[in-house]
């Protein structure tokens, strides 16, 4: 349905304003006339028409959720705001007001139709979300730079656009500007773009162009990277065994040591701090792969249980309409059957024989809603022992793996404590490689600094690796729990709602007999 509204005085948008509005100007139709009398609800309303009203402010549009089209031009708006909950509008006019940016069409990404001609904008900004645009107009706005116009590039589906009426600079012919790099665009200031405008402008631009879409295509490359990047990382993260596929775990040990990084400079320590690496490596990599098995095995299994749920709940829906139609069909009879009695006992006796009839209905779909439950109760039971079975195997094998980068460092440690003590035997009875560099040196000379550094260092080593294993344990149990608790939380709701359910419709069956 559609409101149209008359001028008034100035005014701020309020419930009581829209209210009266819907109710006392919708369309006179026979649509409109059965609405009246049912009652108008906001979230019913497709188009609302409020221009020409000296609107200062949009507000208290938060229940126009159904809404597609809005038409608020020649008013007096200044901002642009209250539009968030309108997530279906497709058209949106808010031309002719005395707007300064463009702000608050975040959650629009339905728009295909934006007005926002003859106000006060100087810059084109703030519409990424509106990927469905088609049509923007923006004539007589405060537009200088013809640059800015190329914003809007990433439209798509952007075939009509309005510029005229804006201070570009004379020199500027913004129509071929506009022709060659809006390609797709076949409306420009309400006149079809020929084919002699297009070549006449791909002349005249074309070396620009060509950079331009060099440019584009880097970005464009650049962003998929990027999303491919995070997608990635997504992934691993949610199979709880991010950054275990190379050497960050090991990087992440020997981080802020400079001890180690002097030690590393002893010719037998580097070999044997590279062979660590290596080995380390190994088993991280073990457990990124086992981990994104196991994630794909979990996924599936939850998938399995979703549709096995989806299942029960449409056999159970299905069960449901049946024990209503049948009933339904009964209940009509009986009541039209009523209506003709005139003996009081008799009236009274069939009475009290519909309401045992109505319990027994009540007693039939409350015996359907306890077998769903008991069904689900069931579900979810066999649900949560698999899931625990994957989760503990799959934390058991990590730590298992992880016990083995503590044998390596501990291994490591060793190796490393006794060429320490070579070294320092050496340097003590100046017998060293004249090669050695003198930071080497000078900290051979302080035995106590040296093994203190080593045991730093490996008590440091040892928590990383503990911490590792621990956050990878703890986090994996959590999403189990808020899983399973997530989804017995969810089935109580849904059994209270459908039992209230019931119990409103008997006692509307009641009311009626």
């Amino acid at each position: 349905m559609t409101v149209y509204l008359g001028k008034c005085e100035p005014i701020l948008m309020d419930e009581k304003f829209l209210k009266a509005a819907v109710e006392e100007q919708v369309s006179a139709t026979q649509d409109g006339l059965v609405a009246k009398a049912e009652g108008i609800h906001f979230s019913e309303i497709i188009k609302l028409r409020l221009e020409y009203k000296s609107i200062l402010r949009i507000d208290h549009l938060w229940e126009f959720t159904s809404l597609a089209r809005l038409d608020l031009n020649n008013n007096h708006i200044e901002v642009i705001e209250g539009l968030d909950r309108l997530v279906n509008l497709t058209w949106l006019n808010l031309s002719f007001n005395i707007i300064e940016k463009i702000e608050g069409l975040e959650s629009l990404r339905k728009l295909e139709v934006l007005n926002l001609s003859n106000n006060r904008i100087s810059v084109i900004e703030n519409l990424d979300t509106l990927e469905n645009l088609s049509h923007f107009c923006f004539a007589n706005n405060l537009l200088e730079k013809l640059d800015n116009v190329l914003y809007l590039r990433k439209f798509k589906n952007l075939f009509t656009l309005n510029l005229f009426g804006n201070p570009f600079p004379e020199e500027d012919d913004y129509k071929s500007f506009v022709a060659v790099y809006f390609p797709k665009l076949t409306c420009l200031d309400y006149r079809l773009i020929d084919e002699k405008i297009k070549n006449e402008a791909f002349i005249k631009y074309q070396y620009v162009l060509e950079e331009m879409r060099r440019e584009e295509l880097q970005i464009q490359q650049a962003d998929e990277a990027q999303q491919s990047k995070d997608a990635e990382v997504k992934l691993h993260t949610d199979a709880f065994v991010e950054f275990l596929n190379g050497s960050y775990l090991f990087r992440s040990m020997f981080k802020d040591d400079p001890e180690a990084e002097v030690l590393q400079c002893v010719p037998a320590v580097a070999h044997l701090l590279e062979t660590y690496e290596n080995q380390m490596v190994e088993l991280c990599m073990q457990v990124f792969k086992i981990g994104l098995a196991e994630h794909k095995r979990r996924e599936t299994e939850v998938s399995s249980f979703f549709r096995g749920q989806s299942k029960a709940m449409t056999d159970y829906q299905q069960k449901a309409t049946q024990i209503l139609a049948e009933f339904e069909k009964q209940h009509e009879e009986k009541i039209e059957e009523l209506q003709e009695l005139t003996d009081p006992d008799l009236l009274m006796a069939k009475i009290n024989n519909h309401d045992e009839e109505i319990n027994q209905f009540c007693k039939s779909f409350m015996a359907l809603e306890f077998q769903l439950v008991s069904q689900m109760e069931e579900t979810i039971r066999k649900f949560d022992i698999n899931i625990s079975d994957m989760v503990g195997n799959f934390s058991e094998t990590v730590q298992g793996i992880f016990a083995q980068c503590r044998d390596l460092e501990n291994d490591y440690h060793e190796k490393v404590r006794e060429i320490a003590v070579a070294t320092l035997e050496t340097v003590a009875k100046e017998e060293v490689d004249e090669d050695m560099p003198e930071d080497v040196k000078m900290l051979f000379t302080d035995r106590e600094k040296v093994m203190d550094a080593l045991t730093a260092g490996h008590d440091n080593h040892l928590v990383k690796i503990n911490d590792r294993e621990t956050q990878l344990v703890t986090r994996i149990s959590a999403w189990k729990v808020a899983l399973i608790k997530g989804i017995q939380d969810k089935e109580l709701k849904q059994n209270r709602m459908r039992i209230s359910d019931i119990h409103r419709y008997v006692d509307h069956l009641r009311e009626e007999s």
